[in-house]
């Protein structure tokens, strides 16, 4: 939800564990993920590449925030965005398995 959004990241006391790209199985496709692994929750969101790349000046003035990788941190330089695709995933109600690769 749009509205809701804007507030996922605001809690000061929030700390981002891990972050990191995923392929996700969904039904009969592939989907290019970027998790985000917070102390409280799992954001999953939904790659989308910009075709405009940001050059010279303008890249100074992307807000980026030093604690991302420096793969996330390349991506948003680029003109990439990542769009939350499900509400975020407590860690309370997450069960995680191994699973053998396909």
């Amino acid at each position: 939800r749009e509205n809701s959004s804007e507030n996922i990241l605001s809690s000061v006391n929030r700390r981002l564990l891990h972050a990191g790209r995923l392929m996700l199985a969904e039904s009969t496709r592939l989907l290019d993920v970027y998790l985000f692994l917070f102390d409280d929750f799992l954001l999953i969101t939904k790659i989308k590449r910009n075709k405009k790349k940001y050059g010279g000046s303008d890249a100074s003035l992307l807000p980026v925030c030093p604690s991302l990788t420096p793969e996330l941190q390349s991506f948003i330089r680029e003109g990439g965005l990542c769009t939350v695709i499900d509400q975020p995933i407590p860690l309370d109600r997450l069960i995680l398995k191994n699973v053998e690769p396909i």
